[in-house]
């Protein structure tokens, strides 16, 4: 068996669309006024790709940003993960593609769908690839295009989500910067938070959004003190808090449960939108982009959404 070794992240990158959609621009396709989608969601804007945006030309460019951070060359990555539920053709899968764009030959590849939860499930995949010795460095991507399964008739999605991508390169490091990752689900409760078909053939996103909301407010705090518990600290130890943009009151609403203070909670929803997969890396992204944090600060990520799959770990920052 190879040595174990310890896992860090090294790298971060984002990409945002160039088209950045504002509630006043929004409001009057989806039938409701600025106000009441600020009140509701606490999203001010979200990003929009356009016809040269896909899933898999985000991904690339924010997977060679966090490679460039990384000061990692492509040939020393031996696995490339893309976290995605909303790539518009389902085979093949797009990490290959990712891979290929950036200039990373002949690696191991494959797409994950974990929804909102994906990049946390990929985190933990690619730490353990480096602590077993399977692979020099990996590349994670949270990369998604919702914009493609929104409905102007409802207000409740059409309003939310948006499209990005966020990055992350894993390596090997002396002192080990991520915690083991705790994950499940509950597919009891999958119907709550998905895609339906209408009569005309198209897929749109649909969501209970009240049901959303209480099984969040009361299930994701249990897991991030377990997250904590398997990281061997206590919530007072975290210095940030990254969970799913979902909507800025579950936000809210779980940073007080769990007594965290309002200035370690990042928030990037408020400006970025809902972009499940891609949601924890661009928040991560723009914390470390805003200068506010310090190498070796812990970091509680913590993904959750359709299936209903959640999952998280502590980070320490780059």
């Amino acid at each position: 068996m190879a040595q174990m070794t310890g896992a860090a992240i090294t790298g971060l990158g984002a990409y945002r669309p160039s088209r950045l959609i504002t509630n006043e621009e929004i409001s009057e396709e989806a039938g409701v006024t600025p106000e009441w989608i600020e009140e509701r969601t606490g999203i001010r804007s979200r990003y929009r790709s356009g016809p040269e945006e896909s899933v898999v030309m985000m991904a690339a460019e924010a997977g060679g940003k966090a490679l460039a951070m990384a000061n990692v060359d492509p040939s020393e990555v031996d696995l490339v993960i893309l976290a995605s539920a909303t790539k518009k053709d389902r085979i093949p899968g797009g990490a290959p593609e990712v891979a290929s764009r950036i200039g990373i030959t002949a690696t191991g590849a494959f797409d994950l769908n974990a929804a909102c939860a994906g990049f946390a499930y990929s985190i933990g995949i690619a730490a353990n690839e480096i602590r077993m010795g399977g692979a020099r460095n990996v590349l994670v991507v949270g990369a998604e295009q919702l914009s493609r399964f929104i409905d102007p008739e409802d207000p409740a999605t059409y309003v939310i989500f948006g499209d990005g991508a966020g990055a992350a390169v894993v390596s090997p490091a002396e002192v080990d910067g991520i915690s083991p990752t705790v994950w499940g689900s509950d597919g009891s409760r999958s119907d709550i938070l998905g895609t339906k078909w209408d009569a005309n053939g198209r897929e749109f996103a649909k969501m209970d959004g009240p049901l959303v909301y209480r099984w969040s407010t009361k299930n994701v705090p249990r897991v991030a003190r377990k997250v904590c518990a398997f990281a061997g600290i206590e919530l007072s130890d975290i210095d940030w808090f990254v969970p799913h943009q979902a909507n800025l009151r579950i936000v809210d609403q779980l940073a007080e449960i769990l007594q965290i203070p309002d200035e370690k909670v990042a928030k990037d929803i408020v400006d970025t939108g809902n972009t499940s997969a891609a949601s924890v890396p661009l928040a991560l992204s723009r914390l470390y982009e805003s200068g506010r944090t310090t190498p070796g600060d812990r970091v509680m990520l913590l993904g959750f959404g359709a299936g209903l799959a959640y999952a998280g770990q502590i980070i320490r920052m780059p």
